[in-house]
């Protein structure tokens, strides 16, 4: 139990305001204990998540509290030590911060994807093209491998829940609208390509699949593309 002044801390990837809610019920619950929460949203891949955590890109901390900040920026001073980047911002903005980045990841790999089946109608490789427009720094490599869609337990219900997130606030982010929609209509297409390979028709045949999860490394089935190709 709670006996003193704490920094409650959200790591999950939660709907803006969701911080706001939860310092309102710890206050209402324990009005006589000085009680901040702050947001530090975690950004590990799956399958990297140790090294993810121990060579950061950045580390974001959202507190509306500079003593909560504080606490919170200390426990990660070893990782400062290796020159991780630390971000201090609101809570608001920390919690934005996660869904706009995975938001902004789901969209380069829909563009991509985009641009793959256009290499397809004028001979171009996409492979190449994606190495062409990886080479610029401004853009980098990663995130440019087309496939099937994006899938897992982040990217589709981030994108969504951003989605709603605008909506409900008067501000429609239509790219990530589209992004959503692109990538569902890409997994069909898939299963279509498929079809086609097989001369039309998959009706009797016996088709292995290999590479069922969302991503390599991982075990994880959320969400991923493959499920909605073998259905």
């Amino acid at each position: 139990a709670v006996t003193g002044p704490t920094v409650v801390v959200t790591k999950s990837t939660v709907p803006v305001g969701t911080g706001d809610e939860v310092e309102r019920i710890v206050r209402e619950t324990r009005p006589e204990i000085a009680i901040a929460v702050a947001s530090n949203p975690e950004f590990l891949r799956e399958g990297a998540a140790i090294s993810d955590f121990k060579r950061p890109d950045r580390i974001v901390i959202g507190a509306d509290d500079a003593q909560a900040a504080a606490i919170v920026s200390e426990l990660y001073r070893p990782l400062y030590l290796n020159h991780a980047p630390i971000l201090v911002t609101s809570r608001r903005t920390a919690e934005l911060t996660k869904y706009a980045a995975n938001a902004f990841l789901a969209t380069k790999i829909t563009f991509i994807n985009e641009i793959a089946d256009l290499c397809e109608q004028v001979g171009a490789d996409v492979q190449e093209v994606a190495r062409g427009i990886g080479l610029d720094n401004r853009i980098g490599r990663k995130f440019l491998h087309a496939g099937p869609g994006y899938g897992g337990s982040c990217f589709p219900k981030d994108t969504l829940a951003l989605v709603k997130t605008a909506q409900d606030a008067g501000s429609p982010v239509r790219l990530v609208e589209t992004v959503v929609a692109v990538n569902d209509q890409r997994k069909r297409a898939m299963a279509r390509k498929v079809v086609t390979a097989c001369g039309g028709s998959v009706r009797g045949k016996r088709i292995a699949v290999l590479g069922l999860t969302f991503k390599p490394n991982t075990d994880d089935m959320r969400d991923a593309p493959s499920l909605s190709i073998i259905a």
